[in-house]
């Protein structure tokens, strides 16, 4: 079923809309984000998500809505475990709290751009050559794999290439300017460092959407249904960012976790000529995977926690 144009753009209008109040509730709010305001908005937004998955389910049909919500699914717990790499980042720049939220904010945009581009040329290359399907199956094997065995590896962005050359050739300031990107110094346009941040935080999402938007070529091919899922589930990724930040070492095994939902969905993606998994299974395998991870990992740190609180 070909998704209308008219679809696409209200699409669009209601995700700039969306950023837009956010950002000017942010702006309007002034101050940090706390947990209790952080975690209202992550729930906001998932809602948001599911009821224009009700939308899909009317429009498109239930088969459509199975494969945007378990695509949201994926591509929403993949997110969280980048929050862990933006984290990093953060602390590295020395980013103010205030100013991180709009570096976040412009990263979902230039998301929107990239992450379009991307899913466009991967669904032309698995329309034009089937076995593409076969190799995305294998590098999500891969790629499930590095992250069961391998430890996690800590970025080194000071030694990165593209920030050595950035340095050099960007005038850029010492020191922040509230939350501008660029100010004029002695009458001449300098970058601040929070443009710095910002570059790298578009080049980490590039990485990551490397990963993520071929797994959910397994669940479907619809191009407005890989798009979507993965717009929505980014779009309430900076109100997740604020809510776990501060309890990412509680998530001791949703690294494991994901790894499996990969390994699962890269088999899919192999077996889909030769053993089609349903659509209800493949949701509720994800769910169960995703469930037990996060679970045990809160009952493993809970008395980690407890013992920080009595202290």
């Amino acid at each position: 079923m070909t998704t209308s144009i008219w679809f696409w753009i209200a699409f669009h209008i209601g995700v700039f809309i969306a950023i837009g109040i956010d950002l000017f509730a942010s702006k309007r709010r002034g101050r940090e984000l706390s947990m209790r305001a952080a975690f209202q908005r992550t729930v906001i937004w998932v809602l948001v998500s599911l009821a224009f998955n009700a939308v899909v389910w009317r429009l498109k049909g239930p088969h459509h809505a199975l494969d945007f919500l378990t695509g949201y699914l994926i591509e929403y717990s993949l997110s969280m475990d980048n929050i862990f790499v933006f984290v990093l980042i953060f602390a590295h720049f020395r980013v103010p709290p205030l100013a991180q939220r709009r570096v976040l904010v412009w990263g979902i945009v230039g998301a929107l751009i990239m992450r379009g581009t991307m899913i466009l040329c991967g669904i032309a290359l698995v329309q034009r050559f089937h076995f593409v399907l076969y190799l995305f199956g294998a590098f999500l094997l891969i790629t499930a794999a590095r992250m069961l065995f391998r430890k996690r590896a800590v970025p080194d962005f000071t030694e990165g290439w593209l920030l050595r050359r950035g340095r050099q050739i960007l005038p850029i300031t010492r020191e922040y300017h509230a939350e501008h990107f660029h100010v004029r110094v002695d009458g001449r346009w300098m970058l601040t460092p929070l443009a710095l941040t910002m570059m790298v935080i578009e080049i980490t999402d590039l990485i990551f959407a490397v990963d993520s938007i071929p797994a959910i070529f397994a669940i479907t091919r619809d191009p407005f249904i890989v798009y979507t899922s993965n717009i929505c589930a980014i779009l309430g990724l900076r109100s997740l960012y604020f809510l776990l930040a501060g309890l990412m070492d509680r998530f001791v095994y949703l690294r494991t976790g994901l790894a499996f939902v990969l390994g699962f969905v890269g088999i899919k993606m192999i077996l889909v000529d030769y053993f089609p998994i349903p659509r209800s299974l493949s949701l509720g395998i994800i769910v169960v995977i995703l469930t037990f991870t996060i679970g045990i990992s809160m009952l493993k740190t809970q008395n980690q926690v407890a013992g920080e609180d009595r202290k």
